[in-house]
């Protein structure tokens, strides 16, 4: 009776990773994308519903991904080694996941083999969001949001 074959992020850890691989984790939903707030004596990090301005609404990737620091200088660029900022991440997460030893859910797109199933799970940001250019940052508080963790 054959063994079923491991995917490589069941037997690799982040840093043995490919870029391709690496990249392939992200499941474009958009959520590492939403400001975020950390409150100062908790630590405790809150997502809101505003978005980078830059966000495809549709797609809920990014159109200036590979050089998005040139246009955001405080976008997030995720690391194998980032340890407890992977807090900062959604718990829907594939890297934070992984980090954190644990499976991938069934909905990412690297086990449905569908791009879409991030979306009609219902795990992605698409229309749900406004974009930092709609808020006033000094009401951003206003706009934490319970479906993101």
């Amino acid at each position: 009776m054959p063994t079923k074959s491991k995917n490589f992020w069941e037997v690799l850890s982040l840093d043995e990773m490919s870029r391709d691989q690496w990249e392939s984790l992200c499941d474009s939903c958009g959520r590492c994308c939403l400001h975020k707030l950390e409150d100062e004596d908790t630590g405790d990090i809150y997502f809101t519903e505003v978005v980078c301005h830059y966000m495809n609404e549709e797609t809920c990737q990014c159109p200036h991904y590979e050089n998005r620091q040139e246009y955001v200088p405080a976008c997030l660029t995720i690391y194998p080694d980032w340890g407890e900022k992977f807090n900062w991440l959604p718990d829907t997460c594939a890297y934070r996941l992984l980090h954190e030893g644990k499976p991938l859910f069934d909905w990412h797109p690297l086990i449905s083999k569908d791009p879409e199933s991030v979306h009609l799970a219902g795990i992605s940001v698409r229309g749900r969001t406004l974009t930092d250019k709609q808020v006033d940052e000094d009401d951003i508080q206003l706009h934490i949001i319970d479906w993101v963790k």
